[in-house]
């Protein structure tokens, strides 16, 4: 990664991104499906948008998948490693909807209980 000296911005719309990696938006909207630590954002226009962390990781993963040719499973632990995400991935969504309905029947359960049982309350 070479460093500008112009200053960094804080945020890349991916027509940027793209052109700075030298990569199709496609390329880069399936990195953001495929690695969890990239985060963009979307504007009140509708634009996609990523921070300068987001735009370092792409420019990374470019060299990893590409010049170093590793598997998007290699990569994504370099990346880890490399900017200290290992601790970051978050649960995914259906994972996460699954815990929340069991605790949900749980506490159904435990509501269901005491209304049976009016001595423990």
């Amino acid at each position: 990664m070479k460093t500008s000296k112009r200053r960094e911005k804080l945020i890349y719309k991916l027509e940027e991104v793209s052109r700075l990696a030298h990569l199709a938006p496609e390329i880069i909207n399936r990195w953001e499906e495929e690695f969890p630590f990239l985060h963009a954002g979307i504007t009140s226009k509708g634009q996609k948008v990523f921070r300068q962390q987001d735009v370092k990781i792409i420019l990374r993963l470019k060299e990893l998948l590409l010049k170093e040719k590793l598997t998007l499973a290699g990569a994504k632990r370099k990346i880890e490693e490399e900017f200290g995400l290992l601790n970051k991935t978050p649960v995914h969504p259906d994972k996460l909807r699954k815990i929340l309905v069991e605790v949900r029947d749980r506490l159904e359960e435990i509501r269901e209980s005491l209304e049976k049982n009016p001595r423990t309350r």
